[in-house]
């Protein structure tokens, strides 16, 4: 069984995911095999908020050059834009960085 640590990896920290923190929209990197229910519920679990949506992408590891001749791929990954509800608290993480 799959706690709610286990299926939200990191925030994802940068520009444009700190802009959309003002519209209670917030970004992380979630396990690959996580469906939108789950990472819904692990969220309201870890954060005590409200979550209204979520939307997942599949991100593509990119290419990368590790020395002359050998080409090797960043691993690929999940992640996860959680929208709260209007009168859900935001999330204290990202307070200080927008």
């Amino acid at each position: 069984m799959k706690t709610a640590y286990d299926i939200i990896k990191r925030p994802i920290i940068t520009e444009k995911s700190m802009m959309s923190a003002a519209d209670k929209k917030y970004t992380f990197e979630v396990a690959k095999d996580a469906n939108k229910i789950e990472i819904a519920k692990a969220i309201e679990e870890i954060f005590g908020v409200k979550v209204s949506k979520v939307n997942t992408m599949n991100m593509q590891g990119k290419a990368k050059r590790l020395g002359r001749y050998p080409e090797g791929r960043r691993a690929s990954w999940k992640k996860a834009m959680v929208t709260l509800t209007a009168d859900s608290k935001s999330i204290e993480f990202f307070e200080g960085m927008v």
